[in-house]
C-alpha cells in the first residue's frame, strides 16, 4: 500500500512517524498550524475546527467541518483539509493575499476577543459559507427567526463552537453579513470536482494499526481475523476514550468510507440507512422524509458532531442515553447485522441485551437501519437536557402514534436515560392503544409512563424528576395533536 499521506491546506504531506492514535488536532499543531486549539477534547467546544473534503449531497464535494481533537490523523489517509490558516487563497510567497471573507467579517464586526476560540469559529462558518444552495432562496426583505440569516445562514452550523469571551450577537453579525462566494473562490470551485476517493490504509506504527480496507467483505474478514479490533466510524465517541481515557487500540478499523455502509435506499416498504453516512448526510438526504428523525437530528449534539457520527456507532457503543436509540425504537426499526459468513436482521427491540452490551457478535458489524414504512403520522421527539443544545440527555422520548376516528390505534414509544438500555415503553403503549385519545385516557397512561424503567439519580437529574419528565412528554404530546381528534 502506499504510504498514508494528507493533503493540508494545498500541501501533501506524510502522516508518518505519528502514532497510529494521534489526532488530526496534534498532528497539525505539530506542523506549526496552531490556529486550531484544543479546548475540551471531547468534540463539545468546536475550537479545534477543520474543514475536510467529503462527498456531496448537492454537490460532488461538500465542505464538512469535523472535530479535528476526536478523529484519527490515520483516518483522513488520501484526504483533504483546510485549516483556518489556508482558507485565504494564497498570495506572493505562499503568504495569503488577504482575509477570508468569513475572517473580514469576524473582524470587522467586533466578533472576536481573546482568538481562542475564533479559527474553530470561522471554519464552521465557512463549512456553512460553502454549503450548496445556503443563498438560493432568500430573500433579505423577509427577515430571520432569530437562527437564519436573510443571506441563508443557518446559525446551527454554529451549535458545536463555544466562546467565552467575545459574545454571540457579533458572530451572529458576521454570519449573517457574509455573501455568496466569488466564482473565482478555489474552495467554491472545488466543490465542482469528485471528493478524494478513499485510501485503502495499513498504516503501522510500532505495536499499533490503523486499517482501512476497500470493501465491506475485506474488513469483516480482518475482524474476524482480529476480534480485539476498535471500529472506527466518526470517533465521536472513539475519540473521547483516546483523548479522556488514554484508551490505546492495538488494531483500530476504519468503516466510514464503505460503501457498503454508506447507501440510503427508500423503497415502498422501508427506508434503509447505511449505518456509516453521517447523522449530517442522512438529514439532508432524507430531506424531512422520516419527520421524527427530522425533530431528532437539530437536537443531537452539534452540527459539529453530526458531520461526524454515525447510527451505526450510536448503536454499536450500546449507550442507554444515546439519541437515536429511542427515535428508531419508535419507528420499530431493524438492524442488519453483517459478518464475514453472511447477514440476518435484529429488531431493535431485541438488540439491546444489558448496559453498553447487545447481541452483536464479535466480528459483527451493524451494515443498515430499517424503517418499516408506511410511518405513524403523529410523532414527535422530546429530549430533556440542562443546555438546549449540544448536551447528553436526561430523558430522551420518542413517540409515533396511529390515530384513527379518535381512537389510538397503535403507539410505539421509546426511552432513552431511564433504564440500562433504551427501551420500549410496553406497558404505556398497551395503556393508549385501542382507548380514545382524549384528556381522561392520555393522563392515566402519563401516570403509567412516569413508572417505566428504573431511573436513576445522577448528576444529571433525580430520578423523581426523570419519572416527572416522562409523564409530562405525553401530556405535552396531547397538548400539541389535540387535532388528531375529528370535532
Amino acid at each position: 500500500m502506499v504510504a498514508a499521506r494528507i493533503t493540508v491546506n494545498g500541501e501533501e504531506t506524510p502522516i508518518a512517524p505519528a502514532a497510529a492514535h494521534t489526532t488530526a488536532l496534534d498532528f497539525l499543531r505539530e506542523r506549526g498550524l496552531t490556529g486550531a486549539k484544543e479546548g475540551c477534547a471531547e468534540g463539545e467546544c468546536g475550537a479545534c475546527s477543520v474543514l475536510v473534503a467529503r462527498p456531496g449531497v448537492d454537490k460532488p464535494t461538500d465542505w464538512v467541518a469535523v472535530n479535528a481533537c476526536l478523529v484519527p490523523v490515520a483516518a483522513l489517509d488520501g484526504q483533504e483539509v483546510i485549516t483556518s490558516e489556508g482558507l485565504a487563497a494564497p498570495g506572493e510567497a505562499g503568504t495569503p493575499a488577504g482575509l477570508h471573507p468569513v475572517q473580514e467579517e469576524m473582524a470587522v464586526r467586533g466578533g472576536s476577543q481573546c482568538g481562542y476560540c475564533t479559527p474553530g469559529f470561522i471554519c464552521s462558518m465557512a463549512a456553512e459559507y460553502y454549503r450548496p444552495g445556503r443563498c438560493a432562496h432568500q430573500d433579505p426583505a423577509d427577515g430571520t427567526d432569530g437562527e437564519h440569516g436573510p443571506n441563508g445562514f443557518d446559525l446551527h452550523a454554529l451549535s458545536g463552537n463555544l466562546c467565552r469571551c467575545t459574545g454571540y450577537r457579533p458572530i451572529r453579525d458576521a454570519a449573517f453579513a457574509v455573501g455568496e462566494p466569488a466564482e473565482d473562490d478555489p474552495l467554491a470551485r472545488r466543490r465542482e470536482q469528485a471528493a478524494p476517493e478513499p485510501a485503502a490504509t495499513e498504516y503501522v506504527q510500532g505495536d499499533s494499526v490503523f486499517v482501512r480496507r476497500s470493501t465491506l467483505a475485506e474488513t469483516l474478514r480482518l475482524l474476524r481475523e482480529r476480534p480485539d479490533a476498535v471500529v472506527v466510524a466518526g470517533s465521536t465517541d472513539w475519540g473521547v476514550e483516546v483523548n479522556i481515557r488514554a484508551r490505546r487500540a492495538g488494531c483500530a478499523v476504519a468503516v466510514d468510507r464503505l460503501p457498503e455502509l454508506r447507501e440510503l435506499r427508500i423503497a415502498s416498504d422501508v427506508v434503509e440507512i447505511g449505518a456509516a453516512l453521517s447523522l449530517t448526510e442522512i438529514e439532508r438526504r432524507l430531506a424531512g422524509r422520516v419527520p421524527l428523525l427530522a425533530e431528532l437530528f437539530p437536537q443531537f449534539a452539534s452540527r459539529l458532531i453530526r458531520n461526524s457520527a454515525t447510527l451505526g456507532g450510536n448503536l454499536g457503543t450500546g449507550s442507554p442515553i444515546g439519541d437515536s436509540p429511542p427515535a428508531l425504537l419508535a419507528l420499530e426499526a431493524s438492524l442488519v447485522l453483517a459478518d464475514a459468513d453472511g447477514e440476518r436482521v435484529v429488531p431493535l427491540a431485541d438488540y439491546f441485551t444489558g448496559y453498553r452490551q447487545s447481541v452483536r457478535r464479535p466480528g459483527e458489524l451493524i451494515r443498515a437501519v430499517r424503517v418499516p414504512l408506511p410511518l405513524s403520522p403523529v410523532t414527535a421527539f422530546h429530549k430533556i437536557a440542562k443546555r438546549r443544545f449540544d448536551d447528553i440527555s436526561s430523558v430522551a422520548v420518542a413517540f409515533a402514534l396511529d390515530i384513527e376516528d379518535g381512537t389510538v390505534r397503535k403507539a410505539r414509544i421509546g426511552l432513552g436515560g431511564v433504564a440500562a438500555t433504551p427501551i420500549r415503553a410496553l406497558a404505556t403503549e398497551a395503556a393508549l392503544e385501542g382507548r380514545p385519545w382524549v384528556t381522561e385516557t392520555v393522563e392515566a397512561a402519563a401516570r403509567v409512563l412516569r413508572g417505566e424503567g428504573t431511573p436513576m439519580d445522577d448528576h444529571r437529574a433525580s430520578s423523581l424528576y426523570r419519572s416527572a419528565m416522562l409523564g409530562q412528554s405525553l401530556l405535552k404530546l396531547y397538548a400539541r395533536n389535540t387535532e388528531a381528534v375529528p370535532s
